[in-house]
Order: structure tokens, then sequence, then C-alpha cells
């Protein structure tokens, strides 16, 4: 097969359709994965599709590649990420999502677990020496099943979830797939749901389904300040990540969320190991110790994330939450440990239903001055050289008390803030962000950064984050 190198992705595979995907590549991933499934003993894979246009003839592809492989389909047809985590949880061990998650509307791609473990790095790699080889093996007994797990799915949240009181929310599904479930499930926990682009529409024609980006947020804040509802949630185009907006319009950033997860976790698993990747504030570890647990920094990737949780668990530990800045949280206590943006809502409702102001208590939550997450455009393969550079220097060019971290790019903390510079594993951009205790300290950390990246990369252009 002819293939593009550059839809295999570190967590996926994603491109634009139908120049870098299109049914031939989908049904060619179907005879790999299936091919990959069926030599570890995973028979049955289930497969899923978010509201893309382009989700049906994609969907319909793979599952013809994986019953060539002689798979055992359970097609869950239009559902969220996290619902066809779960219907690889519940009804089988494996699964491919067909989602372009975030990215504009003419993308599409594939999530991927594998007997139980999300599919990332040389896996996918695998995969596309597969497909290009077509070294795959096809064998008879191949059958599609149809499945909806939405019932069982709502059953399993509704039967873990308990509110102290009902709370009026905004739900700002933004066109994308959460729009199909998560009012729902609100409702049945209690809630009185003003609901925002809840039909599935993969044009996306009100605004892009991204709450990581605050121009998204806009109609979610001035739904807050039109109605009586105390609280605003958004979901991304797949529903695996979720945005929380407080009555008077604060975006509640993800590592502000995993402080009060955490309080809560960590009362029912007292010293649990809670992972954060290295883009969260520096607020959340003192936080996460104050409540009793053992803050662990990782590197960013939600594939990432969730295989170390299950290293921690194969060793005897406990790592009942994880969560990213990017809106993955994964909760392992009284869930599977995917991420999943409804149940996250859940979580938090649960949380805060205990108090009369929910967005007193989100706001009395620490923070920084910090600035979003920034990119440096670079050529192909260059950003992984320049932070390895960085590391290299980072030694002599940073003093005590600076900390130096190097577990995914070059992180450095101060006493009052820290500086990150990384190599983004989806595009060829560096991922800057910079966080300060006070505006001071954040100008200053951003400056110190910033000349070390200069002097390895004179022309580097910091940027608002594209995606």
């Amino acid at each position: 097969m002819q293939l593009s190198a550059s839809i295999f992705k570190a967590y996926d595979i994603r491109g634009v359709v139908p120049s870098t995907l299109n049914e031939q590549v989908a049904e060619g991933l179907g005879k790999a994965f299936g091919t990959m499934a069926m030599a570890q003993g995973q028979t049955t894979v289930a497969v899923g599709r978010d509201g893309r246009l382009s989700g049906p003839s994609l969907s319909a592809a793979l599952k013809r590649g994986l019953v060539a492989a002689g798979v055992h389909v359970i097609d869950v047809g239009t559902c969220t990420t996290p619902m066809l985590y779960f219907a690889a949880s519940t009804l089988c061990n494996s699964g491919i999502q067909v989602t372009g998650s975030h990215n504009p509307k003419d993308y599409n791609g594939f999530k991927m677990v594998l007997g139980g473990k999300a599919i990332y790095g040389t896996d996918i790699q695998n995969l596309r020496q597969t497909m290009e080889a077509e070294s795959w093996t096809l064998q008879a007994g191949g059958r599609v099943e149809q499945a909806d797990v939405l019932p069982a799915y709502t059953a399993r949240i509704v039967g873990d979830i308990k509110l102290a009181r009902p709370m009026k929310i905004v739900v700002d599904s933004g066109n994308g797939i959460a729009g199909a479930s998560a009012p729902g499930i609100f409702r049945a926990l209690g809630c009185e749901v003003i609901e925002l682009f809840s039909e599935v529409d993969g044009d996306f024609p009100n605004h892009h389904p991204d709450p990581s980006k605050p121009e998204n947020l806009r109609d979610l804040i001035q739904a807050l300040k039109d109605t009586d509802a105390e609280l605003g949630l958004a979901f991304d185009g797949d529903g695996d990540r979720l945005g929380i907006v407080t009555k008077d319009g604060q975006n509640i950033f993800p590592d502000r969320q995993m402080q009060l997860f955490a309080q809560d976790v960590l009362t029912r698993v007292p010293g649990g190991t809670i992972l954060f990747d290295v883009k969260c504030s520096q607020r959340l570890a003192p936080a996460i110790e104050a409540a009793g647990g053992k803050p662990l920094m990782y590197k960013t990737g939600h594939s990432l994330i969730k295989a170390q949780m299950r290293a921690i668990e194969a060793q005897g530990g406990q790592a009942p939450l994880g969560g990213e800045m990017s809106g993955h949280i994964f909760f392992k206590e009284r869930w599977y440990g995917f991420d999943d943006g409804t149940y996250a809502g859940c979580r938090l409702l649960e949380i805060l239903s205990r108090h009369a102001d929910a967005s007193a208590v989100l706001n009395a939550l620490p923070t920084s001055f910090s600035t979003p997450e920034l990119n440096v455009a670079c050529a192909e393969g260059e950003p992984h050289s320049v932070t390895q550079a960085l590391q290299i220097l980072a030694g002599d060019h940073f003093k005590a008390p600076a900390k130096v971290f190097t577990i995914d790019g070059l992180r450095v903390d101060w006493p009052d803030g820290f500086g990150l510079i990384r190599a983004s594993n989806t595009t060829p951009v560096l991922v800057l962000r910079f966080e300060g205790q006070t505006e001071a300290a954040l100008h200053r950390i951003e400056a110190d950064m910033l000349a070390l990246l200069r002097s390895v990369k004179p022309d580097a252009q910091v940027g608002a984050s594209a995606h």
C-alpha cells in the first residue's frame, strides 16, 4: 500500500480525508489491526465512530478489513470515544474509534485499544509496516454484530454517581458526538440541563469542539450570564475531554480540576499515586501531597499516562487518578482508568453538589499567572533535536534554586514558577508553557527560557497554539 507517513502519530492515526486518509487506508488498517489482534488471541474488536461526515464510509471500510482478518466485530455505531473504550472494557478487550478528535472538520482518524491497552508508539509503526507490505494474515470466520452501549454506559454511571442536591448546568457539546449522550446522562443524575449545540453535525457550524481554546467557550459563558444555571460544561469533538466554566465566566483549567479530583479520590485511596503531565501547574503537586497522595509528574500523552498508571498498579501500587493539562482525566478509582469527559463531569458535579456555591469552590482552587499553551513552528524532526540540545545546556544555564526536569523536553521549576519547552508528539512544533506565582515571576521565567531557546534556535517565533 502507498501510505502517507504523516498520518501515523504517536498516540493514534490521523489525517485529512481523502488526501491522506481514505477507505483504502481504513480497510488496510482493519486487516493489519485484525492480524495483530488475532495473533494475541483477541478475536473480538469493538468499532465506534464520532459525528464526522467521513465517519460512516471509513468505519464501513475498517470493519471490512477486520472481518477479512477473521475478527468478530461488535459495531457500537456512533458514540463518544469513551463509550468505545467502555465497550472495549465490558463487551470485549479491544476496540477502534473512528474519530478526528478536536482537529478541523476535514480530518479523521483512529484511536485504538488492543487487549485492554491503548496502542501507541512502536505498535502504531508496526501497523504501518504491515499495511505498507500488505503482510497481513486473512482468514475466514469474521462477522459483524451490532450493539448499543449507551444504556449500559448510562446505567454504570448513574449507579456510581450520587449528587447531594440537584444542579442546574449548561452543557455545550459544540455539535460533537457528546451531544447525543452527555445531556441525557446528566439529566439521569438529577440535573436540570440547558443544552447548547447538542445536534451532532460534522460541519461544526457554531464553534469548533475544543474546550481548551477560550474562544470556543464564549457561548457557554454567555449562557451562564443569561440564565440561572450555576455551572457550564463543554466537550471536545469525541467526548474524551472536558472544559469547565464557573458562573462568573472563569475557565477552570484541567490542572486546577485535578486538585479537586485528587482531594476527593485520596479520601478513599489514602497514599495513592496521582499522575499528571509536565504541562500542569506547579500548584498541583503540593495540593496532592497536602491531601495525603504521592504526586508523579510524567510525560504528556494520554496513552503514556494510562500505560504508566497500569505499570504502577502492576507493581502493587495504587494509581487511582491521572490527568493532563489538555483535559484528559483518567479515573481508575470507581471507573476503568480511561479518559472520559462525561464521567469526569459527573464526578465534578458529585463533589460540587455537596456545596451551596459550586463556583466559589472552583474559584478558591489555588492558581497562578500563566501563559496559554504556546507553539514554535519547526521543520519536520527539528523539535526533538532542539529539546535534546536544550537538555544538554540546561545544567549550566540554570543555577540553584532552579530544578531541571528532562522527562519530556525541558521543564525548569523555580520556587515561584516554572517554564516548559517540549516537542509535540503529533505536529512539528515546540510546545511552551510558563507560569509564575506573580506576574513579575512569569515574565522573568519566560524571558530566561526563551533566551536559552534562541541560543539553540535563533529564528524561533513564538505564537498561539494552533490545535
